[in-house]
């Protein structure tokens, strides 16, 4: 003869899986918070500055341009130049920033001499990344779609007009505007051609 349960076991069992649903879903709102406010974190010129290689470096060149002070007011920081705003770009480049961290931890440009020293490779690889992405990170602040040309000086209004026809972007043309533009006179015929620099 059997006993009858009473439905306990069906009913312990539906309230063990509500518990262990409820639980993954509150630490689930925690993990989310916490990888969201680490990855803000690390999108701040301060987070950026924390390494003296920056600080040292190209912050104190950045200093002296327009993207840090200018009649506006209307400053570009560290992140809104190297770091997309939509997420899914910004996850793709918080992955490739772990090379740079490898590279913090070796010592790769820890002195200026050897910042100096890799100055003109890290600049190709910063050059070709916004070349591949047609300098949206530019283009966040900066719109063919919103430039009043008259408003421009007389060498560049055609130039910005000519590059918008030509399909031209961004870092074609303003190399050397946030950080000190390095010596090129080493690329080949090919590389000036690819970084649009003149012979």
């Amino acid at each position: 003869m059997t006993t009858p349960t009473n439905g306990k076991k069906g009913f312990l069992s539906r309230r063990s899986v509500k518990a262990v649903l409820i639980i993954g879903f509150v630490l689930g709102i925690l993990f989310w918070g916490a990888f969201n406010t680490a990855l803000e974190l690390t999108n701040t010129e301060t987070f950026c500055l924390s390494c003296h290689e920056m600080k040292d470096n190209v912050y104190q060149e950045y200093r002296n341009t327009i993207h840090y002070s200018n009649r506006t007011g209307v400053r570009a920081t560290c992140p809104d130049c190297h770091v997309p705003k939509d997420w899914t770009h910004k996850i793709i480049r918080k992955i490739q920033a772990s090379n740079e961290l490898y590279h913090k931890a070796l010592g790769t440009i820890n002195t200026r001499e050897k910042f100096e020293g890799k100055r003109l490779e890290l600049a190709k690889h910063e050059w070709r990344r916004m070349k591949k992405v047609d300098s949206r990170e530019c283009r966040n602040c900066h719109s063919y779609d919103y430039m009043d040309y008259t408003m421009q000086s007389r060498r560049a209004s055609p130039q910005h007009i000519d590059g918008f026809n030509e399909g031209k972007t961004c870092i074609d043309c303003h190399k050397g505007i946030a950080h000190q533009m390095p010596d090129t006179s080493e690329l080949s015929k090919e590389e000036r051609e690819e970084f649009n620099l003149e012979q």
